[in-house]
């Protein structure tokens, strides 16, 4: 079995709307049934009891390696505590060879598990022994160390509940809250509104405890010391019990509560000396309660018990503690609900305050603490007392965490209970803590755990916001880059700042901020990425989806112009027009529930992807008699069409002209292809929502010039002549071209062509068998890149194409496009009309514009 080709699916895809694994495996003819490897699926449920069934469509085609290696790491993800549950494994044309997709939850687990599928069935073919539980073992920690954490967890959990897209931008816990200029970050539990100086003075735990005094909070009294015989000085000035903690501090390292002796001082100002400057406090007795402010309202209370351990009047104190730490629910880190009890001088030095060691052996049911603070990263439990606490004590809360600035703050309470006021009680708040943990309020030792994540969505996005902005996805053979182009002039023409991605590069706001083939994944999430972008318009290319899937989760709108047999079929095992279909509706299956998706009527193959858009749909088409579109507006749904001299948008009995002598793109309507662009992109901005002023102004200012839409389509005057550049590059293009070109008077008419090598023979040939009828003279060029192709192949099947042709009467073969076309426009004279199908975009153009200048 060879697993090759290994692609990481980090959006919608082909296969499944969430994150996958998918690789290419090849099996050898013994391996696609493994009835004919003995013993094989017996020694395989051996190692692995919790294998699953095997799917049922593997069963009826024989279950091969590939569905082995499939099932297996969709088992290990599982075991490992992964929530996934989708994979498939599709048979390719080639025979043997198979793509297996397998989902997960994070990338890095994943492809671990993967791996290690590959190793455990290599180990089972050969019967040899295979360590599993290592392995599981292994994806556990892996998954721990990479997920996100409780506290960020639960936000991002909040978030994906509201329809609010997110996405992670670094492995820790740096997160973006949707899309463009509505976009939020949290980092943990701090929100991006939150001040730097406001954090400041929460780690400030002396300067905080001056500014909540001065606003009337209680606090206990005490303050910094730089040594110990100061130490001892504050101590003598404030008196026993006393707390020793750092000033810059936080989750609780190097505090120590309830010191009563010298000896326990100085082995708590060491403690606390190694995380920087030292204060000395009065000790405030009572409970430890944490209670959670989110904006204006206190959203979550605990109270938090410092690490104990109960004797049974058998075990040592050592023995108890490391029972505890056997919970399931207790871990190393911040990942599970509790974290293990530490047994470090601290727990030594409170063990001797009570009398014991760690080697004594308690009596039964007596309560043997080992630490006085109750951080739960320290070992403590939280028990939910969030329906108890007293207005007054909320109140406090409040104004503590709105004094230093916070929006998201724990403050820390220490006072006998939280039913009656802290001022009654001689309690106060000793610490407030920016970016405060959250997982006491979500999954409490007892009591019910609180929606906290839901209150900072709540606080950070107003009622009915999901923090998208309108993205526009556009795909199809031919018209895609001219049609986001169009789209993104009328979004920018209703006053939104657009983000565009195409063919030609990147663009914010009208600037270029990227060049080359900008139409996959990473560029759309680069455009969502920019706080200056409203809405967004995405040419959504078939590569990046098979690549790597969407840059979104879902679109306000998906545009499909038209598909063709000469898109790159053969590659990918996308081998049909169907084929590619199916990859390309991947955008109309993720519009969103109030989106619309704008399809050709005329193409069949892009109407019938209708019935997959899970929000509207607006057909579109040059015939009004169109079958499809005809049927659409009898049901009063929404279409575009051409009347007369007029494109018109319909709903029922509602009717909008848009005449198409205002439409310069179309050429007073003389350009069929263009009308279609023009019709699409008004859908997509009637899609979303844009006045039909609006539409009508952007219309009109959209020229189709080398500037606004290179390449495609744009027309130059050379001495009388008449030339088109165009970047059209497959038989539908040709088509295209050809119907628009025989609608323009020409006395003559010159062509400058050469073929993208990585298309099939078929297709090349096919592009001159359209043109030959219609072209006199043949200017074939080759380039120095010919995408795998043999020197001279390309022109050759060129030729081949114009074997039958009926009209052409010069063909010339050339080295190099600019040389091409010097020849071409050399023929040229008034009335004559030239299209030069360019490769190089905006070189070849700057070129034919200076040509064309020069008198």
């Amino acid at each position: 079995m060879d697993v090759s080709r290994i692609r990481v699916l980090r959006g919608p895809n082909l296969w499944s709307r969430h994150t996958a694994i998918q690789a290419v495996v090849e099996c050898a003819e013994d391996e696609r049934d493994i009835r004919r490897l003995p013993g094989l699926e017996h020694r395989l449920r051996a190692a692995l009891p919790a294998l699953g069934p095997w799917r049922a469509e593997a069963l009826a085609s024989h279950v091969s390696l590939a569905h082995v290696l499939e099932l297996v790491t969709l088992s290990l993800q599982a075991q490992a505590g992964c929530p996934v549950t989708f994979s498939r494994t599709a048979p390719t044309p080639e025979e043997g060879v198979y793509q297996v997709v397998v989902g997960y939850t994070e990338e890095s687990v994943g492809r671990r598990a993967l791996e290690a599928a590959q190793q455990l069935i290599a180990a089972i073919v050969a019967d040899q022994a295979f360590e599993v539980e290592g392995v599981l073992a292994e994806l556990r920690e892996l998954d721990e160390d990479v997920r996100l954490g409780p506290s960020t967890g639960c936000i991002v959990e909040a978030a994906q509940a509201r329809g609010i897209p997110w996405r992670r931008l670094t492995q820790g816990s740096l997160v973006q809250l949707g899309w463009g200029s509505r976009q939020r970050r949290i980092w943990a539990a701090e929100i991006d509104s939150t001040s730097a100086v406001a954090e400041s003075i929460a780690q400030d735990k002396d300067l905080t405890k001056q500014l909540l005094a001065a606003a009337g909070v209680p606090v206990p009294i005490g303050r910094p010391v730089a040594s110990m015989d100061e130490a001892r000085q504050v101590v003598a000035e404030i008196g026993w019990p006393v707390v020793v903690k750092p000033r810059d501090g936080n989750q609780g390292k190097g505090v120590t509560v309830n010191i009563v002796s010298d000896e326990h001082l100085v082995l708590a100002f060491n403690v606390a000396a190694e995380h920087g400057e030292v204060m000395v406090e009065r000790y405030l007795p009572g409970h430890d309660f944490r209670l959670l402010v989110v904006g204006d309202k206190l959203v979550a209370a605990a109270r938090r018990d410092p690490p104990h351990v109960v004797g049974d009047g058998v075990h040592t104190v050592r023995q108890l503690v490391d029972k505890v730490n056997e919970d399931p629910r207790r871990g190393e880190g911040h990942a599970t609900s509790l974290t293990k009890i530490r047994f470090d001088d601290i727990a030594v030095a409170r063990l001797s305050v009570q009398g014991l060691t760690p080697d004594a052996v308690p009596a039964a049911g007596q309560r043997v603490v080992l630490r006085n603070n109750a951080n739960l990263s320290t070992g403590g439990t939280a028990t939910d007392v969030t329906d108890e606490v007293h207005p007054e004590v909320a109140a406090r809360a409040i104004a503590a965490a709105q004094c230093i600035g916070l929006h998201i703050c724990g403050v820390d309470v220490l006072a006998e209970s939280v039913h009656r006021p802290l001022e009654v009680q001689g309690g106060g708040i000793v610490e407030v803590n920016a970016a405060p943990g959250l997982r006491m309020h979500l999954t409490p030792s007892y009591g019910k755990g609180r929606p906290v994540g839901e209150a900072v969505i709540q606080t950070m996005f107003g009622p009915g916001e999901d923090g998208r902005i309108p993205v526009v996805a556009v795909t199809g053979t031919n018209g895609k880059t001219t049609t986001a182009r169009l789209t993104a002039h009328l979004l920018a023409a209703s006053g939104l700042r657009v983000g565009m991605t195409n063919t030609d590069g990147v663009y914010v706001n009208g600037r270029q901020i990227d060049s080359g083939d900008c139409s996959g994944p990473k560029s759309a999430r680069n455009v969502l990425l920019n706080p200056d972008v409203d809405a967004a318009v995405l040419e959504t290319a078939r590569g990046g989806i098979l690549r790597e899937g969407l840059g979104f989760d879902r679109c306000s709108t998906a545009v499909v112009t038209n598909l063709g047999a000469g898109d790159h079929l053969g590659l990918n095992y996308i081998t049909t027009v169907e084929d590619l279909a199916v990859l390309k509706r991947v955008i109309v299956m993720n519009v969103a529930d109030r989106g619309h998706a704008v399809l050709n009527a005329a193409d069949p193959i892009v109407a019938a992807m209708a019935p997959k858009c899970p929000g509207g749909v607006i057909f579109f088409a040059l015939d009004p008699h169109n079958p499809v579109l005809a049927a659409h507006r009898a049901q009063g749904k929404r279409v575009l069409t051409v009347d007369g001299d007029a494109i018109v948008a319909s709903e029922g009995s509602w009717r909008e002209r848009l005449p198409l002598r205002d439409i310069p793109l179309t050429r007073q309507g003389s350009i069929g292809f263009q009308v279609d662009n023009a019709m699409a992109a008004i859908g997509a901005a009637w899609s979303e929502g844009l006045a039909w002023d609006a539409i009508r102004g952007g219309l009109a200012s959209f020229t189709n010039d080398a500037d606004n839409a290179p390449g495609r389509f744009n027309v130059m005057d050379h001495h009388g002549a008449t030339v088109i550049a165009d970047y059209g590059h497959n038989p539908d293009a040709m088509r295209a071209l050809v119907a628009a070109v025989q609608r323009m008077p020409a006395r003559r008419r010159v062509v400058v062509i050469s073929g993208a090598g990585d298309r099939r023979d078929e297709d090349i040939r096919e592009q001159t068998a359209i043109l030959g009828d219609v072209f006199d003279d043949f200017i074939l060029y080759q380039d120095a890149c010919q995408r795998g192709r043999a020197d001279g192949e390309v022109l050759r099947l060129l030729r081949e194409g114009l074997s039958k042709a009926q009209r052409a009467q010069h063909v010339e073969d050339v080295t190099g496009e600019f040389q091409a076309i010097d020849i071409g426009l050399a023929r040229l004279t008034a009335g004559d009309l030239c299209l030069v199908l360019v490769d190089q975009v905006d070189e070849a153009l700057a070129y034919l514009r200076a040509r064309c200048a020069a008198r």
